[in-house]
């Protein structure tokens, strides 16, 4: 117990605290935490410590020395200099101790009152112009390794250098000092009127402890700085470094397709602040904004944009089954069907019909997706998973092997069909049967997300069909075409599109030097070897696909090693079950 005679002012007080609690003290966990805490030995010391400091604060001590580390390094430096002994041997070993010349240190500083880092001398005021005189401002900030964070520019009508713009998160935007359309005078004492943006760089970079800016307050009218919470996916590459329209190279923010940025602000029509998500870094970036680079990419694809990329056909007289690298093993799986696409031999046959949706055949410009964080509730159901790509390049044999490491799991659509059915097929397993009639009818109504005619027999896929795997609480495996995936691209679907995607074409034809295609016709299957004009399609195809449907493909796979992709693929397909996963903005729920 503590007592009160030991010590003064906090000791006694925290002794009458003790003692004036003692009678509301109970056996709850609150009140033993309470006592043991104010009965510490701790909190004893503290207090002691806090008490001596009180009675010398009264005293003013003043100290003795001002360099103390100074006389510890003399009086070492003698120490080795006479005849060793235990005590002098210990003496060295304690002025050596890191803690103690850190306590040194600290003292030296103390006594010599250097609290605040070492600034250079602020310049003089101009005594020539009192109108200016009153407006001008001197900031001074440290520098360290990270960039100011501001950008520079000519303001055309009047020649001078302006602030143009504050990167949210930089030295500058923390300093509060320095404001956007603020005009620059001296940068460390050099005058800036005759200089070009360009020639400041050197000038910053030769500062050594701090930067001194002499500026003119601008005009504008400061604006709400507070930060936008808009997150988008990222459509494209983008190195700034290779942009010669960027304000400043070093300014801009560095990304990937893919990425989720944190937009921070579109003040600027041109060029967005920007940041990656994710990263430690808190300083914004440069980035194109939408519409500037939605004229880029107008102005340097056109070919691309505006024509729709060759694609296969199917269920023509040459029909030709969806070919797919790797699917040797002869099992076959109910339901695992073709999807309906057309051969390169039947370009011209006007028999295959593929309904889209409305709205969903405009142009659309791959820059930009407004995105939100989601996890999917236990409770909710699987999303659907999309897997797309060039004919051959071995999405049918992925999704086979999908079903094969987990058939309780996995699941795929049963196609509809307007022919007789056979003697071994089963209603609703092999197809399901529909007059004719029925399926015309459903035609109309869009319930097909793909369709097709083959010797006078309807064949398609239909949106039911996809929810009543849903609805089984199965994970929906789908092959499709990538202009049929608008059609399902909603927040009931909440589709997860993974494009997969051929090596270089050196690579492919290493890979898939002996595999085989799998062709049919009327049912019998034949085999024949890859052929070079194979390889070009798939490579020009999977560009096409990939330049006109980017913003739909949320993982991009490379198949150049089958089991590699697949192992990528199921990891894919298990992180987005259990966790937080960027979904479209438009996909969330009012």
């Amino acid at each position: 117990m503590i007592n009160p005679s030991s010590g003064s002012g906090g000791v006694c007080m925290l002794a009458s605290l003790l003692y004036g609690l003692e009678f509301h003290m109970n056996a709850s966990e609150d009140s033993k935490f309470l006592q043991e805490m104010l009965m510490g030995n701790t909190l004893h010391l503290l207090i002691k410590v806090y008490d001596r400091l009180q009675k010398y604060r009264a005293q003013r001590p003043a100290p003795l020395l001002d360099s103390t580390q100074g006389l510890a390094q003399d009086l070492a430096e003698e120490l080795r200099g006479v005849v060793t002994s235990p005590e002098t041997t210990e003496l060295l070993h304690l002025l050596s101790k890191p803690h103690v010349q850190a306590f040194l240190s600290v003292h030296d500083m103390v006594a010599q009152k250097e609290f605040d880092p070492r600034l250079p001398p602020l310049p003089p005021l101009p005594d020539n112009d009192e109108k200016e005189e009153d407006s001008i401002k001197i900031v001074c900030l440290i520098k360290n390794q990270e960039p100011l964070g501001a950008t520079i520019k000519r303001d055309e009508s009047t020649g001078a250098l302006v602030v143009a713009r504050v990167l949210r998160g930089g030295a500058a935007d923390r300093s509060g000092l320095i404001r956007e359309g603020d005009k620059l005078k001296e940068v460390n004492g050099v005058p800036m009127e005759d200089k070009n943006p360009e020639e400041i760089i050197p000038i910053l970079a030769h500062s050594e402890a701090a930067v001194t800016f002499k500026v003119i307050p601008g005009t504008k009218e400061e604006s709400d700085t507070k930060e936008t919470k808009i997150f988008v996916r990222a459509l494209f590459d983008y190195d700034p470094q290779a942009d010669p329209a960027i304000p400043c190279k070093d300014a801009g923010l560095e990304f990937w397709r893919g990425d989720v940025l944190q937009i921070v602000s579109q003040e600027d029509d041109t060029w967005w602040q920007a940041r990656r998500h994710g990263d430690a870094n808190l300083r914004a970036g440069l980035i194109p904004s939408r519409q500037l680079q939605e004229r880029r990419v107008t102005l340097q694809r056109p070919e691309v944009l505006f024509h729709p990329p060759r694609v296969s056909k199917a269920f023509g007289d040459n029909m030709e089954e969806d070919v797919d690298y790797g699917a040797l093993s002869g099992i076959r799986i109910a339901g695992l069907r073709r999807s309906f696409r057309l051969s390169r031999r039947d370009n011209n046959s006007q028999q295959m019909r593929q309904k889209m949706s409305k709205g969903h055949a405009t142009i659309h410009l791959p820059i930009y997706q407004e995105v939100l964080p989601h996890r999917r509730n236990p409770e909710e159901p699987y999303h659907l998973v999309i897997l797309t790509g060039p004919v051959g390049v071995g999405v049918n044999e992925l999704k086979r092997r999908l079903l094969l490491s987990d058939p309780e799991h996995f699941s795929v659509t049963v196609p509809y069909t307007t022919r007789e059915q056979k003697k071994q097929e089963r209603e609703g397993v092999e197809y399901h049967f529909v007059s004719k009639h029925t399926f015309e009818k459903d035609i109309l109504n869009h319930k097909f997300l793909e369709y097709g005619e083959h010797k006078g027999n309807y064949y398609g896929t239909s949106l039911d069909s996809v929810r009543r795997v849903i609805a089984e609480s199965k994970v929906c495996l789908l092959d499709v075409e990538p202009h049929t995936i608008a059609a399902l691209y909603s927040s009931e679907f909440k589709p997860y599109v993974v494009f997969v995607k051929p090596p270089p074409i050196e690579r492919l034809r290493l890979s898939r030097r002996k595999a085989k295609v799998l062709s049919s016709q009327n049912e019998q299957t034949v085999t024949k070897i890859f052929t070079e004009e194979d390889f070009q399609d798939m490579i020009s195809s999977a560009q096409a696909m990939e330049n006109k449907y980017v913003h739909l493909f949320e993982k991009v796979i490379i198949n150049d090693d089958l089991a590699m992709a697949f192992t990528e693929l199921r990891d894919e397909l298990t992180k987005i079950e259990t966790e937080t996963r960027w979904i479209p903005k438009t996909w969330a729920h009012v």
